[in-house]
């Protein structure tokens, strides 16, 4: 009798979650738009409905395009279950709208991504939840505050846009043991550099207009983990309405065959920007988990298969420094978005945490010249030259006499 192998993670990106729903062999999922579906028999359609057996109903409820994409992420989590979302905000707001009440707590990192930084500081105390950021990275003060009780544990590592990074068996098992759900965003690190699942989370989510996808022409969310908890965030998601579109679900589809290749290709481009940086003297600071010198980068050796394709850095001068380097760069788009095939460049004031005030950022550790790269799949060699002459072109600036 032949033993079968676990297949790697490439593979799996290839080929997982797609078989169920490809119909006349044809060898790619179909895009599926279909609204509703019929059905002759009408007990089938009734058993259906209630969930006791397989199909589809009605396409803000589920659609066989959708299933395919959520397939493949739950089977690259090693996840039970999956359900998708028309964004990454939406994956991370139904997450929590599903669990947290009037009265709960929540506990979390305090430069969390500036969206989800918002439900915290914003929404969630409106509902009267109350909500401890701790300083990220300051476990001990994580654990302190858990400890008191809560009923969610938010955890996002690497964050966005400083790349910090927390230490998920730890805190997975300190919230265990106040029976909190451990709730993780993968986004930056992806499925290939890292499994929350396997470290003890409960529940683990993505944009996947980032590095899912890929190609910046998508965008969706998705949240996996034990079936009986995607159970109940897929109801909450079905009633309020924030439905994965199929032809967003197809190129996210499209984008994840591609991303084990593509990460491994960025994250090398990302530590050589990184040490590329750490050597000019125009900047203040790099972040980046993968340089021995980052103050995480211990924990990251330790529970990520690579640092990421994420990285920043902050310059010397400020924001107006900034204005002058980022136009200079040939190679690089200078937008709010991150995880294409294109490396992308943007002050975290007008991309990660444009919602929040100069103040903000300044709490949470963000300089206000800080840029956020997300590295792309082009040949080193070149964006490191580019970075070369838009740092000729800054010192030229600076040294020049005002008028």
């Amino acid at each position: 009798m032949t033993k079968e192998r676990e297949v790697n993670i490439g593979t799996k990106a290839v080929w997982a979650g797609e078989k169920e729903v490809l119909v006349h062999g044809a060898t790619q999922v179909p895009v599926v738009v279909s609204v509703a579906y019929n059905y002759d028999d009408m007990d089938e359609w009734y058993d259906v409905a209630v969930g006791k057996k397989q199909g589809h109903i009605y396409g803000r409820n589920t659609n066989p395009t959708v299933q395919a994409f959520e397939d493949k992420v739950k089977i690259l989590e090693g996840a039970e279950a999956a359900t998708s979302f028309s964004t990454g905000m939406a994956a991370i707001s139904n997450t929590l709208y599903t669990f947290l009440r009037p009265g709960d707590r929540i506990v979390s990192i305090k430069d969390t991504y500036g969206g989800t930084n918002k439900i915290f500081t914003e929404f969630l105390p409106n509902m009267n939840i109350e909500v401890a950021l701790c300083a990220t990275g300051d476990h001990d003060a994580i654990e302190l505050e858990v400890q008191k009780g809560c009923k969610i544990l938010y955890l996002e590592t690497p964050t966005n846009p400083t790349v910090k990074i927390t230490d998920i068996r730890r805190m997975a098992a300190v919230g265990k043991e106040v029976g909190a759900l451990v709730v993780v965003d993968n986004t930056f690190a992806t499925p290939i550099n890292q499994n929350p699942l396997e470290l003890g989370a409960d529940l683990v989510l993505h944009s996947a207009t980032k590095f899912l996808g890929g190609h910046a022409d998508a965008l969706g969310g998705v949240v996996c983990g034990a079936k009986e908890l995607v159970e109940k965030i897929y109801h909450y998601r079905e009633i309020n309405g924030a439905t994965l579109d199929p032809w967003a679900a197809y190129l996210l589809l499209r984008g994840m065959k591609t991303l084990k290749l593509r990460v491994e290709q960025q994250t090398k481009n990302a530590q050589g920007l990184a040490e590329y940086l750490v050597k000019q003297e125009l900047v203040d600071q790099v972040f980046y988990p993968g340089l021995e010198d980052h103050i995480h980068h211990d924990i990251a050796k330790e529970q990520m298969k690579g640092y990421g394709g994420m990285l920043s850095f902050s310059l010397e001068g400020g924001m107006e420094a900034v204005k002058v380097l980022l136009p200079k760069l040939k190679y690089a788009n200078r937008a709010a978005n991150l995880g294409a095939v294109e490396t992308t460049y943007g002050p975290a004031r007008t991309t990660s945490h444009v919602e929040c005030s100069a103040e903000e950022r300044a709490a949470m550790g963000i300089p206000d010249g800080l840029v956020r790269i997300s590295a792309g799949i082009e040949d080193l060699e070149d964006l490191i030259d580019d970075l070369e002459n838009a740092f000729a072109s800054l010192k030229e600036s600076q040294a020049a006499p005002s008028l």
